[in-house]
């Protein structure tokens, strides 16, 4: 009867182990494939001919469009720069300098990916729409209301998610990059 309950127990726990890493290693994946910069997840291998098993999976699981590695990376934050969950209640100061890169992007969507914005305004920020202080760095603001200089006005409720799509960038390259310049994401209000 011993036996028995030992190997019950050794299952559940190794069943429970081996779903529970798997679980952290498509959705949050930072120790397995997914590069983190501050608040913001990259997953470095996603446009690879040949990317690792854990990218795959994250791939398949996501299912969404990716750039291929000659032609830009995307971030992900689901968190501010404090650890503190983004929430569209919430008014966020984009802060600081972005990687080199011909072009980039910065879209809020909800978790699933649907856009979050106005319907009649812009979808996100682009890099040759905004502006800029004298030293090349960013000011963006992501809220309900309305905020100064450069501002997208975001709807709905709950959880949201802030998309940074580099094209055309040497970041993760390896020769000379500025890979720990992304810009600060900054909670002002709720």
């Amino acid at each position: 009867m011993r036996f028995l309950l030992n190997l019950v127990l050794m299952l559940t726990v190794a069943l429970a182990l081996g779903f529970g890493l798997s679980w952290y290693a498509l959705t949050d994946g930072r120790l397995f494939g997914a590069a983190q910069i501050g608040p913001w997840t990259a997953w470095t291998r996603a446009g690879s001919p040949s990317p690792d098993p854990y990218t795959r999976a994250y791939l398949a699981r996501n299912g969404a469009l990716q750039l291929g590695q000659s032609e830009g990376v995307q971030f992900f934050a689901t968190a501010d720069s404090d650890g503190a969950p983004l929430n569209s209640a919430c008014r966020y100061r984009i802060d600081g300098l972005t990687p080199t890169a011909t072009f980039w992007t910065l879209v809020p969507t909800s978790p699933d990916g649907a856009a979050i914005t106005r319907s009649d305004g812009p979808a996100g920020f682009e890099s040759n729409r905004i502006s800029r202080a004298d030293d090349g760095s960013i000011q963006l603001y992501v809220s309900k209301s309305l905020s100064p200089l450069n501002w997208l006005e975001i709807s709905g409720d709950g959880p949201f998610w802030l998309v940074l799509t580099l094209y055309d960038t040497t970041v993760f390259s390896g020769a000379g990059t500025d890979r720990d310049t992304m810009p600060s994401i900054i909670r002002e209000g709720c």
